[in-house]
């Protein structure tokens, strides 16, 4: 093994840890939230007894889509390309449905929140992805040697 190669598995090896460090607190966090939610709905037979009458269900997609890409964010840990993909996918899924539900510009320090929500939740996907595209590419035989 030459020396670039070596440098390149690295690199490769430091993408992987700072998308798996920054996808854990993630997943844990939404595992909490499931849990909470979860526990509510057995012991009070609702979800969330604060939720306002005649909401529309447009407004709960973005939530559901973010939670589908975190979880996207632990399947990534086994199967970096499908659990990366995910992640992205679904981020820009909601992403795309909160720029037409929830313009940024309107109210703007509280319609920023869950653009950040998605930057913070993709970034690791994007990670993911590039630490699979850099070993694949490891991977496949240099033709022309």
């Amino acid at each position: 093994m030459t020396e670039g190669e070596d440098s390149r598995n690295r690199v490769t090896k430091w993408i992987r840890w700072i998308a798996r460090i920054w996808s854990f607190p993630i997943v844990i966090f939404a595992l909490l939230m499931l849990t909470g939610y979860a526990w509510n709905w057995v012991t009070t037979g609702v979800a969330d007894p604060y939720a306002v009458e005649d909401y529309p269900p447009i407004e709960a997609l973005p939530p559901i889509l973010m939670f589908v890409s975190v979880l996207g964010l632990g399947i990534a840990w086994r199967w970096e390309r499908l659990g990366g993909t995910i992640a992205i996918v679904f981020q820009l899924a909601a992403f795309l449905l909160l720029s037409f539900t929830t313009p940024i510009t309107r109210d703007f320090p509280r319609s920023a929140v869950p653009y950040l929500m998605s930057i913070v939740i993709a970034t690791p996907g994007i990670l993911f992805l590039v630490g699979w595209w850099r070993s694949s590419k490891r991977a496949i035989p240099n033709e022309s040697a």
